[in-house]
């Protein structure tokens, strides 16, 4: 016997309905609050999300996938592009780098925020490294103050450069040991 997910009736033949976005076993009495939902048979109840072994191994022979893993590159070490690889990473000391330029040319907080059209608190959130600047407000101090906040992608890049020819990577093509 099995228990009625809405009402708590012992059933022995449960029906499968869909109530509100959810699947419920419901008694017959309850059936009616939903809409019945068929059964898949079980080889394919699994297959939305599935990780089996026969989708890895096309992938990793050079062959099309459906499943979108990056081991269906074909063989390629190339990476797929994301909208992130366009953009330009923020240098981690921005704060420093901001407050050296500004002092270095003679000038407060609120004169910098005056030149730029900004807050003189923004200027101040910056330089405490509390705030990342937005991009606009990023070139108005690269160019008001001439340097450069941006950190490059390339020297990131080359640290990924190991790995075999399928593109995978281990543990060991990544990681940097304290002892050496």
């Amino acid at each position: 016997m099995v228990q009625c997910e809405m009402c708590g009736s012992e059933t022995s033949s449960p029906n499968r309905v869909k109530v509100e976005g959810a699947e419920l076993d419901v008694c017959d009495e309850c059936t009616d609050f939903g809409t019945e939902v068929k059964q898949q048979s079980s080889s394919s109840a699994s297959t939305k999300y599935s990780t089996s072994s026969s989708d890895s191994s096309s992938g990793s022979s050079g062959g099309s996938s459906s499943s979108g893993s990056s081991s269906s590159s074909g063989g390629s070490s190339q990476r797929r592009s994301d909208m992130f690889d366009e953009m330009d990473e923020l240098a981690q000391d921005y704060d420093e780098t901001v407050r050296s330029a500004r002092e270095s040319a003679g000038m407060s907080q609120e004169d910098l925020a005056r030149q730029l059209n900004e807050k003189a608190s923004l200027i101040r959130k910056i330089e405490r490294g509390d705030t990342l600047p937005s991009d606009d407000v990023q070139r108005k101090l690269e160019s008001a103050l001439d340097v450069n906040l941006s950190a490059g992608g390339t020297a990131d890049e080359s640290e990924w450069s190991g790995g075999d020819s399928t593109g995978e990577y281990t543990l060991g093509d990544v990681v940097e040991r304290k002892d050496s």
